[in-house]
């Protein structure tokens, strides 16, 4: 085994104990605590932030377009998984829609309740992501001939247009409208979450160290360099965009489903810039930086400073000094120190493996002065 496979396997395994922490957490606590909720929507956003990372910090293309594809992939999973019962309350302005079934219950003729449900959840989430990639290849055949500020631009209002158009009316037999798209199945426990976005996060993985990852490392590190040496530009471009935006609609199916109700509101450019900052802590160019990284973004800002927000933190009640309002100007100073003195976030653009392989070396080169 070489040791591009062995940093790999090590980050696999890293990785593979921290959602196995999470599953153990899941089971020992009820699905209405406050740590599983956490677990729930970090997985969300560690998966969507790694592939934006693969995109922005292995390929080298800076896109803002994250949000539109995460949009795609909650749709799809909203409407595709409503029960046919429920479709005239939920589409009581559209005559009951124009969709008139529902993947969990066809799965579930054929594969029983249980087994069909989930199978059916499961196949609207591929859809989705399926969906986001095919929007991606249409999009990204003009927009990747742009570079750097001008492409950002370019999915940034891709993805504030689509926004607009999902709440439509001409297209409100489909996506409702400005109206909410609601009772769907969703999963109660964090596990699914968590085997979900680790299984796409492992792939991303496998992806990273194959030869089209060398190719994204390659065209990111040098374009000029990386033409000479054979690679086509144009389809590894594509071909990164429209597998980082499958994983980013699968993204969005996960965040239906935590978020229990789907409106296009939610998917603005803040929730892109959330993702980025999220990136950025961690470490643009690390797999395992993004996953921390969201960890504790959403563990701080949900769990940790809540207290700020109702007038005690950490045992100490100040309701003056701790009000609404506080937790964010508290988490936004964090954010700018990190910022500040980790430049290269957390992990940088290193796995763990490297972080353990340098001080090894260092400590060896010290022992040896």
């Amino acid at each position: 085994m070489n040791m591009t496979k062995k940093k790999t396997v090590f980050t696999a395994v890293v990785l593979a104990v921290l959602f196995a922490a999470c599953v153990i957490v899941d089971m020992m606590l009820p699905t209405y605590h406050i740590a599983v909720t956490v677990i729930k929507k970090a997985t969300v956003y560690a998966l969507v932030a790694v592939s934006m990372n693969l995109l922005n910090g292995f390929t080298g293309l800076f896109s803002l377009g994250q949000a539109g594809f995460m949009l795609l992939g909650a749709y799809a999973y909203g409407v595709l998984t409503i029960p046919v019962a429920k479709r005239a309350s939920v589409y009581q302005y559209f005559d009951g829609g124009a969709i008139h079934f529902s993947l969990p219950e066809v799965f579930g003729g054929i594969l029983g309740e249980g087994v069909g449900g989930v199978v059916g959840m499961l196949v609207a989430l591929l859809i989705g992501g399926l969906l986001a990639a095919l929007m991606a290849y249409l999009i990204g055949l003009p927009v990747l001939r742009l570079k750097s500020d001008y492409l950002a631009i370019a999915t940034l209002g891709f993805a504030e247009i689509l926004r607009a158009f999902f709440q439509w009316n001409a297209l409100g037999p489909i996506t409702n409208g400005s109206n909410l798209l609601k009772s769907y199945p969703v999963f109660s426990h964090a596990t699914p979450y968590v085997l979900v976005a680790g299984l796409m996060i492992a792939v991303i993985l496998m992806l990273i160290t194959s030869t089209y990852g060398r190719a994204f490392r390659a065209i990111r590190d040098d374009e000029v360099a990386a033409e000479a040496m054979g690679i086509n530009l144009a389809k590894h471009k594509r071909m990164a965009f429209i597998i980082s935006s499958f994983f980013a609609g699968i993204g969005g199916g996960m965040m239906a489903m935590y978020m229990g109700t789907i409106a296009a509101a939610p998917f603005k450019s803040a929730l892109t810039y959330e993702i980025l900052l999220i990136v950025v802590i961690g470490g643009i160019g690390s797999i395992t930086g993004s996953v921390l990284a969201s960890f504790l973004y959403i563990f701080s800002s949900e769990w940790l400073l809540r207290g700020l927000d109702s007038g005690t933190f950490l045992g100490i009640n100040a309701p003056g000094i701790f009000k609404n309002g506080f937790r964010m100007a508290v988490f936004s100073i964090i954010i700018m120190v990190i910022v500040l003195f980790f430049r290269k976030g957390i992990m940088g653009d290193k796995e763990l493996p490297d972080l353990i392989d340098g001080r090894a070396r260092k400590r060896k080169k010290e022992a040896a002065e």
